[in-house]
């Protein structure tokens, strides 16, 4: 039975050791987003990383700069219609105190209430959408302190 979620969530990210992140629901979008104010393909011996500062300035939140393997790099419509080349990575992402493999595409979100979106190809097969609700994995997990793996 697949659980549901609002139309905003509040998501962790433990392999970068962020927690309490706002998530804006967005079925109209394919890939999850994650905020970053600077993103960097690196090279380290014959393989290629992308260097990025996740959440940097939003609510005066000061980002580390974490470096993941380089997953792919997609042409992606953004919000205005526009074609834009990002990096993916991918990653963990904890709701309802469960861990779920996630893709993650890293853009610069200044300006934008919501630091990640949760797109469809997250979505599909694990929730259902209830946009009259929010924050329904944190309403559900209050009093719980391990999250299952």
């Amino acid at each position: 039975m697949l659980k549901t979620i609002g139309w905003k969530e509040i998501v962790d990210l433990p392999e970068l050791g962020i927690t309490n992140i706002p998530a804006k629901v967005d079925t109209g979008a394919r890939t999850a987003v994650l905020h970053c104010s600077y993103v960097r393909l690196i090279k380290k011996g014959r393989k290629q990383y992308v260097e990025f500062r996740p959440l940097d300035g939003h609510l005066g939140h000061q980002a580390n700069t974490y470096t993941f393997p380089f997953h792919s790099e997609r042409r992606i419509r953004n919000s205005f219609g526009q074609e834009e080349n990002r990096y993916i990575i991918n990653t963990a992402i904890s709701i309802f105190n469960e861990l779920h493999p996630i893709e993650l595409s890293l853009r610069d979100r200044s300006g934008m209430e919501f630091p990640i979106l949760l797109g469809r190809s997250f979505i599909r097969k694990k929730f259902l959408v209830d946009v009259s609700q929010a924050n329904l994995s944190k309403k559900s997990t209050r009093g719980r302190k391990h999250p299952k793996h």
